[in-house]
């Protein structure tokens, strides 16, 4: 097989690929092999019609089609591996001879990953802001504060008013210039006073009500709220509060730090809650120092991303999107209709963010390729039985896993070489 390859824009060429007349013929075999199973001629059982027979009865040319299906992909995917280019989508194919006898030529246009001129990504000057990730008394404070919140008992509110963190249990009934509108109804609402998932007012407004108590609120929805026809409305909700439920707060003593944790006394367990900011600190400051060295690196490259790259990034995220919508069992199609969205809206809300992961891509894959930062096979299988030993199973299992899903471990050699430039990116750069 020959396959040449020529450039014809940016990021798009053509692939001239001619396949031997001796692997047509094998294609041509195949193709018989499958289409006599189907074809009854008299005097001769389904499936066994002799090939010359076939052929004088419905030439040789019928079995092109099925012989190119087999052929084409196959003799596409060497070519591709023999020019060394590749691919970002689907090529658009012109078959330019096809006959018995005589080679197979096909050409291919296709799209490319483009070139990255990469700037300097050496020495950037990343800025250490070590005050921001500094763990005083008052983090700490607040952080015990959390823990006790998280852990307080739950008292029912008998003869008291709405107060800010208060969890409330009411029904409400909405309405713009008179009629009610859709999502705006509910029955034994349980609604945490502060937490912000009701238009801006709307909780605030309960504050000082008193179980079995019914009040009407007002509301204006932000001239950006997601329900199209909803925004920058004025809205009415009639609101019957049933029930106040606080949470108390048990006091800090050994007993409390015993029953929460592995620690016998207060001062023990004041000791890890620091320890574990700090060392939680210490990942923001290194996350912080890598953000701006792959800022720095992606912003200092030059590159013409093909569109298709683009779109293909906005369609795994539409799709992750769609993934945590099934998870709070709302289908995609619903949510549109309910915001007013169309999908090509929708994809425009993505599409800044799949251009910088598509650019982020392209420039840290260039500088692994340019410092040699690759992965190798004794990183990749210590990886693998990292990963085992947190899961607490074999590290066999685990890559069977991965392969199931990633054949050849593609996605995590690639977030290895990412980790790998990043680290390698901070050791180089000058910190201030």
């Amino acid at each position: 097989m020959h396959a040449k390859w020529q450039k014809t824009e940016a990021n798009v060429g053509v692939l001239e690929v001619e396949v031997g007349s001796e692997r047509f013929a094998e294609a041509l075999d195949w193709a018989f092999r499958k289409v006599v199973k189907r074809v009854v001629v008299p005097g001769f059982r389904k499936g066994k019609v002799p090939r010359k027979i076939f052929e004088r009865r419905f030439g040789v040319e019928s079995l092109y089609q099925d012989a190119v299906e087999y052929l084409l992909p196959r003799a596409y995917q060497e070519a591709v591996e023999q020019t060394g280019i590749d691919p970002v989508d689907r090529p658009t194919v012109d078959v330019i001879q096809v006959e018995a006898g005589k080679p197979f030529i096909f050409k291919a246009t296709v799209t490319v990953k483009p070139e990255v001129v990469l700037g300097e990504y050496r020495g950037i000057e990343l800025h250490d802001d070590r005050e921001r990730f500094v763990v005083d008394d008052a983090a700490v404070q607040e952080e015990i504060d959390r823990i006790r919140k998280q852990h307080a008992e739950i008292q029912v509110v008998e003869d008291g008013e709405v107060q800010e963190g208060d969890t409330v249990n009411i029904d409400f009934v909405g309405t713009v210039d008179g009629e009610p509108f859709e999502g705006g109804e509910a029955e034994n609402y349980q609604l945490e006073i502060g937490s912000g998932l009701f238009v801006q007012g709307f909780e605030q407004q309960l504050i000082g009500m008193k179980p079995g108590e019914e009040r009407d609120i007002q509301i204006t929805f932000p001239d950006n709220y997601h329900v199209k026809s909803l925004a920058g409305k004025q809205a009415t909700f009639h609101v019957v509060l049933h029930d106040i439920k606080r949470k108390a707060l048990r006091e800090l003593n050994d007993e409390f730090v015993q029953e929460i944790s592995e620690f016998d006394t207060v001062d023990a367990f004041v000791a890890d809650v620091r320890k574990k900011l700090e060392e939680r600190a210490e990942e923001d400051r290194k996350r912080h120092l890598e953000e701006q060295a792959v800022k720095a690196a992606v912003d200092g490259a030059t590159i013409d991303i093909p569109p298709v790259m683009i779109e293909h990034e906005i369609d795994r995220l539409v799709f992750n999107f769609s993934q945590q919508l099934a998870l709070q069992q709302i289908p995609l199609d619903e949510y549109l209709e309910f915001t007013g969205m169309t999908m090509e809206e929708l994809r425009g809300q993505f599409r800044e963010a799949a251009e910088r992961n598509v650019r982020t891509s392209l420039v840290l894959e260039a500088i692994a390729k340019k410092e040699q930062l690759e992965p190798t096979e004794e990183e990749v299988t210590a990886e693998i039985e990292q990963i085992a030993a947190r899961l607490n199973m074999e590290a066999g299992q685990i890559r069977q896993l991965f392969e199931l899903r990633d054949p050849g471990l593609a996605g995590l050699r690639e977030d290895m070489r990412n980790r790998k430039v990043v680290e390698f990116l901070v050791a180089h750069g000058k910190i201030v």
